[in-house]
């Protein structure tokens, strides 16, 4: 399962505010052995918001998503989630009892409309102000504020997926490549990858004092092995340098 983030919000765009929650969400799945597949921060222009959340929902991804489902004219996430899930926006009796509970009269008329859900949704418990988030398939809607989200994230991991843990391969090798180019390399890497499509193959140049390429691998120990013969043989073939750690000469 591919994990995704919408980070949602105008003021993330503008500046005015700095984003807390991709570095927060990256820090909690990992240490479940998971990570993330793919982050889009967006502003709160409907037309754009139902743009990405049709290419979301559309996938079996499980995605995070934070800010916008206020009451205010600027949160438009409730709304875009509907549309582009093609269902109408309903008053959610477990949201509507939870912001009752916690605000009693003062509820209506403005606060309840947060209790309005796409249909078919989930409610995600806040336990800072009991304004629940909501989940619809394998997407959880959360609040901008880190304060009431974060509290939600783990409770969504704990209660609806306790088994997803230690996705991430645990094995990874990595070479560092002197005086070298990467078009010069790009027939190894591709001939690993036919060989050994399983594997993710990152590289990264450094430019700096002592110019490098940060060669890795991750996946299978024995295909790594494998797999990084074939390029140490191709690195060495065309006249370059390799080292396992960046301070090593060869």
């Amino acid at each position: 399962m591919n994990i995704g983030a919408l980070i949602i919000g105008d003021e993330l765009l503008s500046g005015k505010r700095q984003d807390r929650h991709f570095n927060h969400l990256q820090s909690v799945l990992a240490a479940r052995g998971l990570e993330l597949s793919w982050t889009i921060i967006v502003g709160d222009d409907p037309i754009q918001l139902e743009r990405f959340l049709a290419f979301s929902l559309a996938s079996n991804d499980l995605v995070f998503s934070f800010g916008g489902i206020g009451a205010t004219p600027d949160d438009r996430t409730r709304q875009s989630v509907a549309h582009a899930a093609q269902v109408p926006l309903i008053r959610h009796p477990e949201a509507v009892f939870e912001i009752e509970q916690k605000y009693g009269d003062a509820a209506y008329p403005n606060r309840i409309l947060m209790a309005e859900l796409p249909e078919g949704s989930l409610i995600i418990p806040n336990s800072i102000n009991r304004v629940p988030g909501f989940s619809l398939n394998n997407h959880h809607f959360m609040p901008g504020f880190p304060e009431m989200s974060w509290p939600m994230l783990m409770w969504i991991l704990d209660t609806h997926y306790p088994h997803l843990k230690n996705t991430v391969p645990l094995n990874e090798q990595t070479i560092y490549v002197f005086k070298g180019r990467e078009s010069d390399l790009l027939h190894a890497m591709n001939e690993v990858l036919e060989r050994y499509p399983e594997l993710r193959l990152s590289s990264l140049p450094h430019l700096s004092d002592t110019p490098h390429i940060e060669l890795s691998l991750r996946g299978d120990k024995a295909q790594i092995t494998d797999a990084m013969f074939i390029l140490k043989t191709a690195i060495e073939q065309a006249g370059f340098s390799w080292a396992n750690q960046l301070t090593e000469s060869q």
